[in-house]
């Protein structure tokens, strides 16, 4: 969508962020998508049903016999397959971490009104399909080509704008050995809210740019416009700031909460003595370099594990002696590019890229 950008409606009062309670619309996209259970961090992967999910439009009705994937646009040869010729071609399996760009959207004040993520929206899963880069020399990419739009099935409106999703990375980008366009999900085929018959898989970035239910891809000699790009998922101060865009995944860590919890407010219960607190830590900018737990504001190093793939969560783990009481527990990733979670949130307009630090209230309980 080239021209004037048009006006963003994120909300039922457009522009306007909210102090108040969740709105009838924030409910109605938090039924329809979900976060991963913080408990589920045990697990290096993630079973595809407690993986983060966020469906922008209604999942589309798409019947993988007669389904085909057109690529065109600035190449020497245009292509078109199905899926049986793509599980032909060559394949990887990659170890991805996946986090939405709005993970944390909630926990700012005022609050952006879009999906209300708390810290969860996020999951690591193992993608297996044809790489990218594989079917585009297939293609022949022309020299002068800039970037490389996909499409995906689904459609909806948003801004006021009728629209496919569609996103576009920069030539590089499309052309990494490792982005995928995946047709199997942890050795499993696709599940149908995941992007069934095929999907897009971007390690590093946002999970905004792995596009679900491919249709087409192009290549382009010019920079993509498209709603998704030029409009939503970008850092702005306010509705009239044209922003920059959204990208890499920026260094978080999360913690497995330790206890019990109380069902309606989920604050954590645990008897004194020790235990041993565990999480994941994940950056798109770099492998992370320290993790460091909060215990009650002193901040102590934990032990990091080497993660599966370069663009996969790492394990981390410390033990604590938990005296009665009650505690607030925290932790902070560190990556490679020297870049550290913030101890206090960082407002934007839409409610991109919270890092901030996670922090639990624990009650220490004296042994029977």
């Amino acid at each position: 969508m080239a021209g004037r950008r048009p006006t963003q409606k994120l909300a039922p009062n457009p522009g306007e962020p909210s102090n108040g309670p969740l709105t009838a619309e924030e409910l109605q996209l938090a039924v329809r998508n979900h976060s991963m259970p913080l408990e589920a961090l045990r697990n290096d992967v993630t079973p595809p049903g407690l993986h983060y999910l966020l469906d922008h439009f209604d999942i589309p009705a798409v019947d993988g016999e007669s389904w085909h994937l057109r690529l065109g646009g600035a190449v020497r040869q245009s292509l078109e397959l199905n899926l049986r010729a793509l599980r032909r071609a060559p394949s990887i399996s990659v170890p991805v971490t996946l986090e939405c760009a709005g993970n944390g959207r909630s926990l700012l004040k005022p609050r952006p009104l879009s999906q209300p993520w708390m810290l969860e929206a996020v999951g690591t899963a193992v993608w297996t399909g044809v790489p990218l880069a594989y079917l585009l020399a297939r293609a022949g990419v022309d020299e002068d080509a800039v970037e490389v739009s996909f499409t995906g099935a689904d459609a909806g409106i948003q801004g006021g704008v009728h629209q496919q999703y569609a996103r576009s990375l920069p030539i590089d980008e499309a052309l990494r050995p490792d982005v995928v366009l995946a047709y199997r999900m942890n050795g499993t085929e696709l599940p149908l809210q995941h992007g069934y018959p095929l999907r897009l898989v971007v390690p590093g970035w946002y999970g905004m740019a792995s596009v679900k239910w491919l249709s087409s891809i192009k290549v382009l000699t010019k920079p993509f416009h498209g709603f998704q790009q030029s409009v939503a998922y970008r850092y702005q101060q306010d509705a009239d700031d044209a922003g920059t865009p959204v990208t890499w995944m920026k260094v978080r860590s999360l913690m497995v909460p330790p206890g019990i919890p109380d069902f309606f407010s989920r604050s954590r219960f645990l008897p004194a003595g020790p235990v041993m607190l565990t999480g994941r830590a994940w950056s798109g900018r770099g492998a992370v370099q320290r993790v460091e737990v909060g215990i009650d504001g002193k901040w102590v190093a934990a032990q990091l594990d080497h993660p599966a793939a370069p663009f996969a969560w790492s394990a981390w783990s410390m033990p604590w002696v938990a005296d009665p009481g009650h505690h607030e527990l925290s932790c902070r990733a560190t990556d490679a590019s020297g870049a550290t979670q913030p101890l206090e949130p960082v407002w934007n307009y839409q409610g991109m890229g919270n890092n901030v630090v996670q922090r639990i209230k624990v009650t220490v309980e004296k042994a029977a």
